[in-house]
């Protein structure tokens, strides 16, 4: 009888620190996956409800000048922050070089105004305008191509032809 309760006790002791190992060993593991899988679905979240649309463009060849209307049709808003790190790339087709962000206007740069703006963000609906100059803009009737890329990933891009 005292066997068999002395076995049992070991057995339950082993059991325990069986347990204790178990959970040692795997919790870690879970909370680290629990991190992961809330920022990956945090970023699928962002770029989800992140969503634009190129309304309508003009180019001049004699200016160097470009000018594109893009629309927010996302539910997210898009920080100015945001706006002013994304990438804008234009020129020919083919032959085209990235801007830089300016609030001055000059070769190789590209500036920014939202329309109809009430709190300094890109609200959904609400319209982005973007003037770019670089001499890259081909002469009337030839193709310009234009790109724009948030930080996020989310890029429009569009070819039009330029005019005067």
């Amino acid at each position: 009888m005292s066997s068999e309760a002395i076995t049992t006790a070991m057995f339950l002791i082993a059991a325990v620190i069986s347990a204790g190992v178990l959970i040692n060993a795997v919790f870690p593991v879970i909370y680290s996956l629990s991190g992961t899988i809330s920022s990956s679905s945090h970023a699928v979240d962002e770029r989800l409800s992140t969503d634009i649309r190129i309304v309508t463009t003009y180019a001049s060849g004699n200016s160097n000048t470009a000018r594109i209307w893009l629309k927010n049709i996302g539910t997210g808003r898009i920080a100015t922050t945001e706006i002013e790190k994304a990438d804008v790339f234009l020129g020919a087709e083919g032959d085209f070089i990235r801007l830089s962000h300016s609030t001055t206007l000059s070769e190789g740069t590209w500036r920014y105004e939202i329309l109809e703006d009430t709190n300094g963000q890109w609200d959904p609906g609400e319209t982005l305008y973007i003037e770019g100059m670089t001499s890259k803009i081909p002469s009337s009737g030839d193709v310009v191509y234009f790109q724009f890329v948030l930080p996020s990933g989310i890029y429009r891009s569009t070819t039009f032809t330029a005019g005067d």
